[in-house]
């Protein structure tokens, strides 16, 4: 054994996993493709808030190398770690709208201190078993509605209407036709199970639209990146706070069992689960998570967190950190594709975000429909979301129905403690006045 493989070996311990470097690289490689998309996404959304585009990206693929690689020695799973979708578009379409980028980077931060302190002392287990199944999966949901809402919008499918608050977009226009366009191509990639489906989606629309005078050409695809000094440490914690704790309760719920979900998903499907049904390490993979996103917003991004695409590199046989460690690589290294990144139009990028809010949907199945009870705050959840065009606000519903229909139908033994304290912050949030 030569001795890099034996230093492989012993960091990563590959044979005890039944794996090796080659099967550990073309797993980091799978899985790099299938979510390089958030590379080009993030900054288009974040931008929006008046953030430099090429800071935005820089911060991005700096916080997910970073933290990817960080999850790889600390957790020696296969996991990749990046900004997450949903939030991103909660984080620059709600939070920086009434406060701020800073302000939305200071609720970020906070968030990621709780979720920090909560995964270090074990108290995250209590929340985990006091907040109901059908509120965790109808939040995801929610989300998924959310962000689709921003694509249609940011594609022109749809506009805003005086009459009817919101109509059919001009699709003979350029811009809407090209998202039409690519929303359909990345569509039957999905169907057809290519992999890497929406970042070869975004990159065939940004050539579809050259010829449609829609994608603007740059000099060159490589390039120098751009520096962080406009968006890094520029936390404002005053402007966080006066968002309330609902806010910040709204990004750490969203991050925590979004993290939990698809680490125990994708580990059970690939049989990485001990005899209990745990997984080993997941307080190290938390850490990790929480650690990421801290730094994220520190660098000028929104929440990082874990990646279901993971389970691409997963399905490859990826079993250690190893493939982590290959994808934190690919992200750092993406850094000098900020010019391709700059080319990139808005209306290529909107497909990426309803193909994800279709994937999103999947959760929908497993709550139980039957149970009025459980069906009805669920809803409420998953409907304010896109309605209200707050993930916050659909959450707080989401608590406050739960308990008034829960406890009036003669079921209040089945709530919670904790879940009637987070009904009582919820109406103070959504009727600040109140008290």
């Amino acid at each position: 054994m030569r001795e890099e493989e034996f230093l492989l070996e012993r960091l990563f311990k590959l044979k005890e996993n039944g794996t090796n470097v080659r099967t550990e690289v073309v797993a980091g490689v799978t899985t790099f493709m299938t979510m390089a998309y958030i590379i080009f996404v993030n900054p288009d959304i974040l931008s929006a808030t008046g953030m430099p585009f090429g800071a935005v990206m820089t911060a991005t693929a700096l916080s997910a190398g970073i933290t990817t690689i960080l999850a790889g020695f600390m957790a020696n799973y296969p996991y990749a770690l990046a900004s997450g979708m949903g939030l991103n578009a909660f984080f620059a379409f709600v939070v920086a709208e009434q406060a701020g980028w800073q302000a939305a980077l200071g609720v970020i931060f906070l968030s990621g201190i709780l979720f920090l302190v909560l995964a270090l002392t074990g108290a995250i287990n209590i929340l985990d078993a006091a907040i109901p199944q059908s509120l965790k999966r109808a939040v995801g949901v929610g989300i998924g509605l959310f962000i689709a809402f921003i694509g249609v919008k940011n594609a022109g499918i749809i506009q805003g209407d005086p009459a009817t608050i919101v109509a059919r977009g001009n699709f003979a226009a350029a811009g809407p036709a090209l998202a039409l366009i690519g929303l359909l191509i990345t569509a039957v990639l999905m169907a057809r199970n290519v992999r890497g489906s929406i970042l070869l989606g975004i990159l065939i629309t940004t050539l579809i639209g050259i010829p449609m005078g829609v994608t603007k050409i740059a000099g060159s695809i490589v390039g120098k990146p751009a520096s962080l000094a406009p968006i890094a440490f520029k936390l404002d914690f005053k402007g966080a706070f006066s968002l309330g704790f609902m806010t910040i309760f709204s990004f750490w719920f969203v991050d925590v069992f979004d993290t939990v979900g698809t680490l125990m998903g994708t580990a059970s499907r690939a049989n990485m689960l001990d005899e209990k049904g745990q997984l080993p390490r997941i307080k190290e993979m938390m850490t990790v998570d929480a650690i990421g996103t801290c730094l994220g917003a520190a660098l000028g991004t929104s929440t990082v967190t874990t990646y279901v695409e993971s389970s691409a590199g997963i399905a490859e046989g990826g079993r250690t950190g190893l493939t982590a460690v290959v994808i934190g690589i690919l992200f750092l290294v993406s850094l000098v594709f900020a010019p391709l990144a700059g080319m990139i139009p808005t209306e290529a990028t909107a497909p990426a975000l309803i193909i994800v809010g279709v994937l999103m949907m999947l959760p929908v199945k497993d709550i139980d429909w039957s149970d009025f009870s459980e069906a009805f705050p669920a809803f409420i959840t998953i409907a304010m979301m896109p309605f209200a065009f707050s993930i916050s606000d659909g959450i707080s519903a989401g608590f406050i129905s739960y308990v008034v229909v829960k406890a009036l139908s003669g079921k209040a033994r089945e709530i919670h403690w904790l879940v009637y304290v987070l009904a009582a912050i919820s109406v103070i949030h959504l009727i600040p006045g109140l008290f």
